[in-house]
């Protein structure tokens, strides 16, 4: 009896701290509660909410599996279950909690909102759409699968099919948070800027503090040339959360775009000091701490850059070909051919029909001194564009440090047959007919001596 006693006033503590945002406190509570009953799906249902408010979503689908398990009719648990499944990256988990949710009486339009979502998630478009035409029949006024559809066509950048979504969305529940800021994101990406902007101030005045559409707003002012008005947001952002990476970030961006490296810098430090392994961070201070190249700083770039390509062979999956480009040339920056040679050849695993990522391996491989085998990325990259100059451009380089003459102005004469007036080649032809001068007076200079005697 007073075990029972005991547990309920745990469970009415966590109540009063849960209300009070004390999640880690709560949780605490709870599990007092249920070490001493755990036969209540309940306070199982109450801890998923709990861990849910503190982002424990792995731990929170734990709890409500439980409460389901002890309450099988109770579909709001399956459904918050798969709700935080798909937040702990476990999609295909999650479309299995849907399905339980909706035959145990979930409503219809909520499971399929975010089975759309879970689908988009796996990259299975098509059943994405599928089911929203599903959903469209049984609920037609839910607002919400307009909502997950349209983040499904903003990732294959169906831009104008998303707006027609968002605004279905908007118009079905105008209340909806960051309908407007999401549909101002579709607008953007189109290229309507100033609808876009006015889109997301409509937001703000709902939701003046909303951080992320206040760093979205500042990013498209960024974008459209409004360095003040951007920074101004950013700032604000700091206002409300001085501990944001991202703003702190955007105004190392909208510094170094002006051409303040000092503030760029300092801003990029702050942003590691909060997370280290923010991998853009790290590359931009790399890339500004090369340009100047003071003594003592190269070491810097160094250990910065080395610490990105723990990343990409830690978590590959999170970088993209333009991230791998980036810091590739930041390695051939750095004087690190060798580690650059080992990035571009993972863009060309990426994306084996990119001309430039052959082109740009061939370089970090002529740069590590293997220039047999950047000559066969550089011929390959011609292949995939006959048009790429710079390509043609180091094969007669190449061929002139192996002293084969007749391979060098193949390649000249091909590089200046595209294009007539690239200086490069210009360049190149002039020292090749120089070297050539020198060795022809080199020949005839005993002949002129021996005339002399």
């Amino acid at each position: 009896m007073n075990d029972w006693f005991d547990a309920e006033q745990h469970v009415d503590r966590a109540h009063e701290l849960y209300e009070l945002g004390r999640w880690d406190e709560a949780e605490t509570e709870l599990r007092q509660a249920l070490a001493r009953n755990p036969y209540q799906a309940e306070w199982h249902f109450n801890l998923g909410l709990t861990l849910e408010a503190a982002g424990k979503n792995g731990e929170a689908v734990e709890a409500f599996s439980r409460s389901f398990e002890l309450s099988p009719d109770d579909g709001q648990a399956a459904l918050l279950a798969g709700v935080n499944a798909l937040r702990a990256d476990q999609p295909e988990a999650a479309i299995e909690w849907f399905d339980r949710a909706q035959q145990n009486g979930s409503e219809p339009g909520a499971a399929h909102a975010h089975r759309i979502e879970a689908f988009a998630q796996l990259g299975r478009h098509d059943s994405a759409e599928e089911t929203f035409y599903i959903a469209q029949e049984l609920d037609p006024a839910n607002a919400e699968i307009y909502s997950a559809m349209a983040e499904s066509l903003l990732d294959r950048r169906l831009y104008e099919k998303a707006v027609w979504c968002l605004r279905e969305a908007a118009r079905l529940d105008p209340d909806m948070p960051r309908v407007q800021a999401r549909l101002a994101e579709a607008y953007a990406a189109t290229g309507r800027h100033e609808r876009a902007r006015q889109l997301y101030l409509r937001e703000l005045r709902s939701d003046p503090g909303d951080i992320e559409t206040l760093l979205d707003l500042g990013s498209l002012l960024a974008d459209m040339g409004r360095p003040d008005e951007a920074g101004e947001k950013f700032r604000r952002v700091l206002e409300i959360e001085p501990d944001n990476v991202e703003a702190h970030f955007s105004l190392g961006d909208l510094a170094e775009r002006g051409g303040d490296e000092n503030t760029a810098l300092e801003q990029y430090e702050v942003v590691l000091r909060l997370d280290s392994s923010y991998s853009e961070a790290r590359r931009r201070l790399a890339g500004l701490v090369l340009g100047r190249v003071r003594a003592g700083e190269l070491e810097v770039a160094h250990r910065l850059l080395r610490m990105e390509l723990q990343d990409v062979r830690e978590r590959p999956q999170a970088f993209g070909e333009e991230d791998l480009n980036q810091l590739g040339e930041l390695l051939l920056d750095a004087g690190l051919a060798r580690e650059a040679a080992g990035v571009f050849e993972s863009v060309v695993e990426k994306a084996p029909r990119s001309a430039k990522a052959h082109h740009m391996l061939g370089v970090a491989l002529a740069e590590a001194g293997r220039l047999n085998e950047a000559i066969e990325r550089t011929r390959r990259a011609v292949e995939l564009d006959p048009r790429l100059t710079a390509s043609m451009h180091n094969l007669a380089l190449a061929y002139l440090r192996l002293g084969q003459w007749r391979r060098v102005r193949y390649w000249l004469r091909q590089g200046l047959g595209v294009r007539k007036d690239d200086s490069a080649l210009r360049r190149l032809r002039t020292r090749v007919r120089m070297r050539a001068a020198l060795r022809v007076l080199r020949w005839l200079a005993p002949v002129r001596r021996r005339r002399l005697v």
